[in-house]
């Protein structure tokens, strides 16, 4: 009988510890489904490359190649933004991607790359963290923000021939400041 209440014992023991996991893995599942952002299927929809429509063609916000010589031809402004669809700063940014695309027709190149994606695309420009933008002036020079702008960038030179080859700003923007950098390169709005 001693054995029989000493396994029981052990038993409730045992038990007693499996709820107490159950209940710390319920637990992290809460926390993560709260604190993990998830896209809705519309989100999903309107990143992903393949929705691009074939008649925008260059003027396509969303790019799986980019062919900056043939961007350039245009003679616009042109902003590349490298991103990810599970890039919660991407995907705030996103809307004013898609803003500034639909209202820059004819004025300036807005383009987004998803660098998970098209990670080929991104492997011919220096990314070091998403979303980076990358910025052209019409006349296909690397874009050279004035004093006054109040946006940090980062510009780029050829280590060879010191030539000024990018001008980059890392991290997110807002529809203001890509109005700002717009007009600072020269778009009348």
């Amino acid at each position: 009988m001693f054995m029989r209440e000493r396994m029981l014992l052990k038993n409730k023991k045992l038990l007693k510890i499996l709820v107490l996991v159950l209940i710390a893995a319920a637990l992290v599942a809460v926390w993560s489904l709260k604190n993990i952002p998830v896209l809705s299927s519309s989100e999903k929809g309107s990143i992903q490359t393949s929705a691009i429509p074939e008649s925008e063609g260059d003027f396509a916000l969303e790019a799986s190649e980019i062919d900056l010589d043939a961007l350039k031809e245009y003679g616009l402004p042109i902003i590349i933004d490298f991103g990810a669809d599970s890039c919660l700063p991407c995907r705030e940014m996103y809307p004013v991607l898609e803003t500034m695309n639909a209202e820059m027709q004819g004025k300036a190149i807005i383009k987004f790359v998803d660098v998970w994606k098209n990670s080929e695309v991104a492997a011919d420009f220096p990314i070091q963290v998403i979303p980076t933008q990358f910025f052209y002036n019409s006349d296909g020079s690397p874009y050279v923000p004035s004093d006054t702008i109040g946006i940090d960038f980062t510009l780029y030179s050829s280590k060879t021939t010191n030539e000024h080859v990018f001008t980059v700003h890392q991290g997110g923007l807002t529809e203001d400041q890509m109005k700002a950098i717009l007009e600072d390169m020269g778009v009348s709005q």
